[in-house]
């Protein structure tokens, strides 16, 4: 994790952070924002195939980034998930209900026309909020 007087930030092994120039994952103030998230585990798209699959690795991504800040599923506020087919609505949505029934956050699910990877059926988002964070 690397620091800045404005925000901390969280890098991973994802190619594109260091080809775009972004970061994983932003805390500033008392929130966390997890940018879209992918499939993949060391590069290996996860699920192929099989939105279910691809939707729960993508979250699995995106929380370990959260636990870097000492966060867990139950503080995310705001989920996002960008779906390359309408067919893949019920498994992505069956999915996201498993991880966040409980926390109940407010949520977008969106069709989009594809990613940089044409294998990747689903890319997600998460932001959180910490207490925590609140004036420091």
């Amino acid at each position: 994790m690397s620091e800045t007087p404005a925000a901390r930030r969280v890098q991973t092994n994802s190619p594109w952070e260091e080809t775009i120039g972004f970061a994983r994952a932003v805390a500033a103030g008392d929130r966390v924002h997890v940018a879209g998230t992918m499939p993949l585990v060391d590069g290996v798209l996860q699920g192929e195939g099989d939105p279910y699959e691809q939707t729960r690795a993508a979250f699995r991504n995106a929380l370990d980034a959260l636990k870097e800040f000492g966060l867990g599923p139950e503080a995310v506020v705001r989920t996002r998930m960008y779906v390359t087919h309408l067919r893949d609505v019920e498994a992505v949505g069956r999915a996201h209900k498993e991880l966040f029934d409980a926390v109940r956050p407010a949520s977008t699910l969106v069709v989009v026309s594809g990613f940089v990877d044409s294998r990747v059926l689903v890319e997600v988002e998460v932001e959180a909020f910490n207490e925590a964070f609140e004036g420091a």
